[in-house]
């Protein structure tokens, strides 16, 4: 079987193709090659030089090696936006494999216009119904609450009466009015350190909304991408400090703070990211930040 440990060096394209088809996947061509490395799913080749001529290009051994990955995943999801997940994520976790100007192609990949970008904010609005909505949140509330937040992810102004309207959906499906209405309560999710109040859902909102219009106004560039990987880098290392004793804290909701299997790594490489991002960009407007921000980021992601 045709593994990783087969690939001893870099290699031309014809060597990618190759690869390809001795690991069972002989649907892959030289213009596919292109077309992925275009998307940012594989890196640009390094050129080579002679004295008379040139060599081909020469993709480095990480990048074979990401293209066996790659051919692996694929059977897994049904659009290439989604597979740029698996470049993301090797680059915001490991140093050496992927380069930041194939993590920005990437990433414009993977957010996509369109359709494509709207799926990124209604994945996003479900995925922090699924971590904060209430089991007596009705579905009504659960609806008009993803449909918001997938709205703002879209573009659209978030004006005082619009937040007005955001912080109402939020607090339907955090404190239904059936369970909270009579007792004055406030619900707080997680540990005390860092607790999920409906203002703090709100705040993670913003920051979806904020990462997500910068990416499709085109301004989300090399350099801040690098930013937004130092800081989930030094949230991870903040977080994974205080890990234990959070889980310990959170009772029921313990499961918030397990391992992450390296198959959940890559499936939540993008709206993790997407999240850092957005939360580097509202905290550097506010001035929050440091471990409790880095905890909060941990708590919904």
């Amino acid at each position: 079987m045709y593994t990783w440990e087969s690939i001893s060096g870099p290699g031309t394209i014809d060597d990618l193709v190759a690869d390809a088809h001795a690991a069972g996947h002989p649907d892959m061509t030289v213009r596919r090659i292109h077309d992925w490395i275009a998307k940012g799913l594989l890196d640009q080749p390094r050129l080579r030089t002679r004295r008379r001529g040139s060599d081909k290009a020469e993709h480095s051994t990480n990048q074979r090696r990401l293209l066996l990955l790659l051919l692996d995943k694929r059977q897994q999801v049904a659009h290439l936006n989604a597979l740029a997940q698996v470049p993301l994520a090797t680059w915001l976790w490991w140093d050496g494999y992927v380069s930041t100007r194939q993590a920005q192609r990437a990433w414009v990949t993977w957010v996509g216009r369109g359709r494509r970008s709207q799926e990124v904010a209604r994945e996003g609005a479900v995925g922090l119904l699924e971590q904060v909505g209430h089991q007596l949140a009705t579905p009504t509330s659960r609806a008009r609450f993803v449909r918001i937040i997938t709205e703002l992810g879209n573009g659209k102004a978030l004006t005082v009466r619009g937040r007005a309207e955001l912080l109402d959906a939020v607090r339907d499906v955090m404190e239904p009015e059936t369970v909270f209405a009579a007792s004055g309560l406030v619900r707080a999710l997680g540990p005390a350190g860092a607790p999920m109040t409906v203002d703090t859902v709100v705040t993670h909102v913003e920051a979806l909304r904020t990462a997500l219009s910068r990416t499709l106004d085109g301004k989300v560039d090399g350099a801040l991408l690098e930013r937004g990987r130092a800081v989930y880098r030094a949230s991870t290392a903040d977080y994974l400090a205080v890990r234990g004793g959070l889980s310990a804290e959170a009772g029921q909701l313990a499961g918030l703070f397990r391992e992450p299997t390296l198959q959940q790594r890559f499936n939540q490489a993008g709206h993790q990211l997407l999240l850092v991002l957005g939360m580097h960009l509202v905290n550097r407007r506010t001035g929050v930040g440091g471990p409790e921000a880095g905890r909060r980021f941990w708590s919904i992601r």
